[in-house]
């Protein structure tokens, strides 16, 4: 069962960008496909192409509650799905010494005592709900089967509960940067999306959009600087949101165009390692770049 956010793909694309999300037609599609068949949303990508801004993009454009959980190395069950707050449960078995194990037992696992994280939080929600996993494939391996377990019915097995079941299905978009092989298992439950970096007219109208008040020449000449810094071998390329960034920095600094000093002065928004900075400070000819037709 969808979610009956969007009536049809152009009012996909039409939202997100009222919404400040330009999306290609192939974003569009598969985010309403993702919608209509409640299918588990899997984009991947290098970072800073709009992933995780997709997902607030479509929370925010359907009214719908934004539920985020953050992978990182070392992730488990208890800070993804629920725990039990033992500290509560402890301040109970105290305050009710008189009474029966058992007694005690039954009180101290009920939902008063329960913590529920983003996974649980999300299935057990009765409002429109966006759950975002992201960089999913910085958890270790096991936390994919725990994701299998949560979005193949959409429900948890709580053993001291029963099993709860989403009353609503929740739009789910996981985002991956591709730093490691997500499972085949996990794959197959989800449409798949690949979001890379926007070409050059896109981009620009990204830039134009975020930075209300750039002249189109000023934009044109960042975004070609923009390409071919990504078209270095840096070790991290600047993002689309790095590009508008550094788009309102020469709107800050007064600069009507693009010259020598001032990229150099300002290629910290873009670039955050000293290496590439310093491959780009040798590599990069300014002039070639914005004479390019």
């Amino acid at each position: 069962m969808g979610t009956g956010f969007f009536a049809e793909v152009d009012d996909v694309s039409a939202r997100l960008a009222g919404a400040g999300y330009l999306a290609s037609k192939a974003v569009a599609t598969t985010v309403f496909l993702a919608d209509r068949l409640g299918k588990p949303l899997l984009v991947e990508g290098p970072a800073g192409v709009g992933k995780t801004e997709l997902a607030k993009a479509v929370a925010q454009v359907s009214g719908s509650r934004l539920v985020r959980l953050q992978c990182y190395e070392g992730i488990d069950e208890a800070r993804a799905l629920y725990e039990w707050n033992h500290a509560k449960q402890l301040l109970r078995i105290t305050a009710g010494r008189d009474e029966s194990w058992e007694d005690a037992r039954t009180d101290i696992f009920g939902e008063e005592f329960l913590l529920r994280r983003p996974l649980l939080t999300a299935i057990s929600g009765t409002e429109p709900t966006v759950l975002l996993v992201d960089e999913t494939d910085k958890a270790d391996v096991e936390v994919e089967g725990l994701l299998l377990e949560v979005l193949g019915d959409f429900q948890v097995t709580v053993p001291e509960l029963g099993t709860i079941t989403a009353t609503r299905t929740p739009f789910v978009v996981l985002t991956s940067n591709a730093t490691r092989e997500l499972s085949e298992a996990l794959r197959r439950r989800c449409l798949f999306l690949h979001i890379d970096f926007p070409d050059e007219e896109t981009e620009r109208a990204i830039v134009r959009l975020k930075v209300p008040g750039i002249e189109d020449a000023l934009a044109d000449s960042v975004v070609r600087v923009v390409a071919a810094l990504r078209a270095m071998d840096l070790r991290k390329l600047p993002s689309v949101a790095e590009t508008v960034d550094w788009a309102r920095t020469l709107l800050e600094l007064g600069a009507g165009s693009l010259g020598e000093q001032v990229v150099r002065d300002s290629l910290g928004v873009l670039l955050k390692h000293r290496e590439d900075l310093a491959k780009a400070g040798a590599g990069l000819d300014l002039d070639r770049v914005l004479d390019a037709s």
